[in-house]
């Protein structure tokens, strides 16, 4: 009996310290989680404070690394644009001259899209600029510019006219990257033959075969609809609808978009401000 109650005894401290253990583990992995790096940003039309996603990592720690190497301070907001946006980064535009075509600018590399479903492009959302997809298919993002939506209120209209355009493109951009694999060479080749017959019954049910042979692409695809949620922040917030899922939404404005909308509604040449907007970041410790 002693030995069982030994062992009984043992065992009660071992789910004791199993217990702890992962309630700290918890604790740890929800601070992680909710953790999120705040950055200050200075003009002289006003300040404002945005923070950096955690579920788009990669422009999070460029975004740091650059603000910790003072990349952004004495740039200008370059391109403005009431009701939709204003953009800055170019490291050409500190100093630079009226007459100066600003855009191009960067550090030198581009930064992988990472598209996150429910990150849209809301007023407020701080986004990745990039190259339009005939120069960049693959919608990688500029290494440091980047724009702030302002954005207006849409919608449900629009809002299903973006979404069915959006997932009608991205499935179609599947299908094209399934068909293009050399294996199924004999399957593209019979598609083209339907269109070029303009059997349009017979390609719409060959389409509908195809979307079930590539059932993760077209779920992940599906994932892309706007929620109830989402709509509702088009619909009363505002915002920019069209550019959801083709460039990367990386932070929001959580202080300050009084800012953002003063700087839009400057008057432009070009859509560069008559008055510059000289900007200044730091982390929020």
């Amino acid at each position: 009996m002693n030995g069982m109650k030994k062992i009984h005894q043992i065992l009660k401290k071992i789910f004791s310290y199993m217990f702890i253990v992962s309630l700290i583990f918890l604790v740890t992995s929800f601070d992680s989680k909710e953790k999120e790096q705040l950055v200050l940003l200075e003009t002289n039309f006003g300040k404002l404070t945005f923070k950096l996603y955690n579920e788009t990592p990669q422009h999070r720690d460029n975004m740091i690394k650059l603000v910790e190497n003072k990349y952004y301070d004495s740039l200008i907001f370059h391109r403005v644009i009431k009701d939709f946006m204003i953009q800055c980064g170019d490291p050409n535009s500190k100093g630079a001259a009226r007459n100066q075509m600003l855009g191009t600018g960067g550090p030198g590399y581009t930064i992988p899209a990472e598209f996150y479903p429910g990150l849209i492009h809301k007023k407020g959302a701080i986004s990745a600029a990039r190259l339009d997809d005939s120069q960049n298919p693959t919608k990688a993002s500029s290494g440091s510019q980047f724009f702030i939506v302002e954005g207006r209120i849409c919608t449900d209209e629009e809002l299903n006219k973006i979404e069915e355009e959006r997932i009608s493109k991205k499935t179609y951009d599947a299908i094209r990257t399934f068909l293009q694999k050399k294996e199924n060479e004999g399957l593209r080749n019979e598609i083209i033959g339907l269109q070029k017959q303009a059997k349009v019954l017979e390609y719409d049910k060959k389409i509908e075969e195809i979307k079930l042979m590539i059932p993760n692409e077209i779920a992940a695809i599906e994932k892309l609809r706007y929620t109830k949620e989402q709509r509702e922040i088009y619909k009363t917030i505002g915002g920019s609808p069209h550019l959801d899922y083709d460039f990367t939404v990386f932070g929001e404005v959580v202080d300050g978009m009084e800012t953002v909308s003063k700087i839009a509604a400057l008057q432009t040449k070009d859509g560069r401000p008559r008055i510059d907007v000289v900007m200044k970041m730091s982390l929020i410790k």
